[in-house]
């Protein structure tokens, strides 16, 4: 996934989500709203330890970063990730699919970025239409994230 489209993805699917929301909690009848559910959005945010220099040791965090992605897509806790790409504070999000706001901490905190303080996970639980996305773990089942 480039770098740009992921970031304009998730604003695309949060645009369609809000309207969504906004829309069926006006229209529609109480058996249509079960299909509303909650995942966990997190924004990760530069951290104390953030440096855009490359480094022998930032280049293993960032491997090491990778590999924890995917294994959190093999164990169908994330439905996607991505950077940003505009270089801002906000270096990239998280969609967990996971049953508490605990569990997704506990997984934003497992980061070895989070970890390493090079990021900081800000977490929100988002109620979204449970179609609007991917099945955890199926999103970019063929590509290397």
């Amino acid at each position: 996934m480039h770098k740009v489209n992921a970031g304009a993805w998730i604003l695309g699917v949060a645009t369609v989500a809000c309207g969504a929301v906004t829309a069926l909690s006006a229209a529609v009848p109480a058996a249509e709203k079960s299909q509303m559910g909650t995942v966990y959005l997190v924004l990760l945010k530069k951290g104390p330890a953030w440096t855009a220099t490359e480094t022998t040791e930032t280049r293993a965090i960032q491997d090491a970063h990778m590999a924890n992605i995917r294994a959190m897509w093999a164990a169908k806790q994330l439905i996607v990730a991505g950077p940003l790409g505009d270089n801002g504070d906000i270096r990239g999000v998280f969609v967990f699919q996971v049953g508490t706001l605990e569990e997704a901490t506990a997984l934003a905190g497992s980061d070895p970025a989070v970890k390493a303080g090079r990021l900081v996970a800000e977490i929100h639980p988002w109620w979204v239409e449970r179609r609007a996305l991917p099945a955890a773990g199926s999103y970019c089942q063929t590509a290397t994230p």
